[in-house]
């Protein structure tokens, strides 16, 4: 459930937290866009207090789960909606709300955003997030999150394409 959910919030972060948060600076067109995210993730993503929560069998299930995706990348495509009264209402990132995340932009311009995020919830995690908007309708995004205190890494490789202008079908918000 963790690793789902740190997926979840990685790829809504890295997908849609661009788009909205520096709208004013780099050139992507509003409506239906499709991402392909493909993670790759090493070591354990548990968090320290949820490990010594667990029994020792439960440990040794999720030690095996998630040696058993080592190496191994996970690709998801997802369409997304992006209409400008979300870009200008900050309303994109249902999930958003609920991590507790701070960003420090290291360098933006109309074509590339690059940025730190650290983040409490859902486990303490420093990231490094690079987007580029190759045309104002095709993005790729790079990401990098290391889990505090513990040995879990995840990397990001986002790439988007505008469909067009009509979100006819895709549900708000995803």
């Amino acid at each position: 459930m963790f690793f789902k959910n740190i997926l979840r919030y990685t790829i809504a972060f890295v997908v849609a937290a661009p788009l909205y948060a520096f709208a004013d600076s780099i050139n992507v067109k509003v409506g239906a866009w499709e991402m392909t995210t493909t993670a790759l993730t090493t070591g354990m993503m548990i968090p320290a207090e949820a490990q010594a929560n667990m029994s020792p069998e439960q440990r040794a299930r999720m030690e095996e789960t998630m040696q058993a995706r080592a190496g191994k990348p996970s690709v998801h495509v997802k369409k997304t909606c992006i209409t400008k009264e979300d870009l200008d209402q900050d309303r994109l990132l249902k999930s958003d709300d609920k991590n507790q995340c701070t960003k420090k932009i290291i360098s933006k311009s109309a074509s590339k955003v690059v940025f730190e995020q650290t983040c409490e919830a859902p486990g303490p995690s420093r990231s490094t997030v690079s987007i580029e908007a190759r045309t104002s309708e095709t993005l790729a995004a790079t990401m990098d999150m290391v889990q505090a205190g513990g040995s879990g890494k995840v990397h990001v490789d986002i790439n988007g394409r505008w469909l067009g202008t009509s979100c006819e079908g895709i549900e708000k918000g995803h």
